[in-house]
Order: structure tokens, then C-alpha cells, then sequence
């Protein structure tokens, strides 16, 4: 295949810094519910990366389940290869491509484990298939067939017929605290608008164009 003369123009708006909200959360808050209106596929999809003790970089996708100033909340099984890694390791960084609206989100930050409570009051919302998936499935860990895994689901599905699914042990959120946040937004000839919020000294956002 050649890749090299695959392209496509970026041509749906810019953004300028007088487009910029002063708390990053509220531009997010902004451009999610414009991604909503848009009917981006998926928005709450994101791109999750961890590091190994090695060095050696990890990505998945999650789904953001909330957000507010403290942070952007995902779930997980606390066996998993990410969550070990954020054990050892609580930096994070997260992606939001949205490539539909030639829009991405970056957040870098640190995460941690939320309340057994929350994590109990998400759990109990969730449709009760993907409760009995949550149960059944030991992330991250080899699994003999797909029949196993399906095996395990049915026991449990028979098991709880006339009861509450219990929220497993190993199983709960994270919320990532965010320290810097880029916004990018595609233009033409490559020449991209993107906007980086830091920490100032006195704990203030301070907003910064960044070159393409």
C-alpha cells in the first residue's frame, strides 16, 4: 500500500485565543457538548496511556464517565495492565480524537483511585450485562477461549437470575487530575491551531499557542 499520498485538507474553522474560555474545564465542557451537538461518534472515548516500570508506553481506550474541576473519571478492572501501571506509576495522559470535527482534546496528569462508594454507585447504574462483564471478565489476564469467557458470563448471569449483581472487588474508577491540557484544531496546509494550558506559579491557567 502506498500511505505517503493519502491526505486530506482540514477546512472546518480555527481557533484563536479570544476563543478560549479562562478554566480549561469549562473550554472542555464547551467543545464536548459542540461534539454532542455534532454527533461526533463515540466523544467520551479517549485514548488512555500509561507507562511500565520498563519505560515501555501502553494505550487503550476508555470511556470518560464524568468530569468536573477535580478530574476526569474512567473505570477499570484494578488487575488490569493499566492499572498496574498507574500503581507504580500514577502519570497519565489522555486523547479525545475527535477527527470527524478535525478537533483533539490532550490531557496530561495523574490519576487515582476514587471511593469504593463512588465506584458502587456507578456500578449499580450500569446495564446488568455489562455488570455480569465486569464480573466475568479477569482483564488483561490470558484467557483460555472466547467459550470460557462466555461460560463464566452465563454461571453468573444463572447465579444472580433473582439478585443483585455485587460489585467486584477488583473493580472501581480512577480519576485523572489534570495539569495540562492542549486543544488542537486542524486547518489548512498543515498549519494547525494549538493552545496549551499550564499551571502558572500562583496556581492560575496560564494559555500558550503552540507552533503545529
Amino acid at each position: 500500500m502506498n500511505l505517503e499520498s493519502l491526505r486530506r485538507e482540514y477546512t472546518s474553522g480555527g481557533l484563536s485565543h479570544a476563543d478560549l474560555k479562562p478554566d480549561p474545564v469549562d473550554q472542555f465542557n464547551e467543545w464536548l457538548r459542540q461534539a454532542l451537538e455534532m454527533q461526533v461518534p463515540d466523544p467520551t472515548a479517549m485514548a488512555a496511556a500509561t507507562v511500565a516500570g520498563d519505560g515501555q508506553p501502553s494505550l487503550r481506550i476508555v470511556l470518560l464517565k464524568h468530569f468536573d474541576e477535580r478530574g476526569f473519571v474512567f473505570y477499570t478492572n484494578y488487575e488490569s495492565r493499566k492499572a498496574h501501571e498507574l500503581e507504580s506509576n500514577p502519570r497519565i495522559s489522555l486523547l479525545f480524537p475527535w477527527n470527524v470535527i478535525n478537533r483533539q482534546i490532550k490531557i496530561c496528569g495523574a490519576a487515582e483511585r476514587i471511593g469504593k462508594k463512588e465506584s458502587a454507585a456507578y456500578f449499580s447504574a450500569r446495564p446488568r450485562a455489562s455488570q455480569l462483564a465486569a464480573l466475568a471478565s479477569r482483564q488483561s489476564r490470558e484467557l483460555e477461549s472466547r467459550e470460557a469467557l462466555l461460560a463464566e458470563f452465563k454461571e453468573l448471569d444463572e447465579r444472580y437470575r433473582d439478585a443483585e449483581v455485587p460489585l467486584p472487588e477488583d473493580w472501581g474508577g480512577y480519576r485523572v487530575q489534570a495539569l495540562e491540557y492542549e486543544f488542537w484544531q486542524g486547518r489548512p496546509d498543515r498549519l494547525h491551531d494549538r493552545f496549551r494550558y499550564s499551571r502558572g506559579e500562583a496556581g492560575d491557567w496560564i494559555i500558550e499557542r503552540l507552533a503545529p
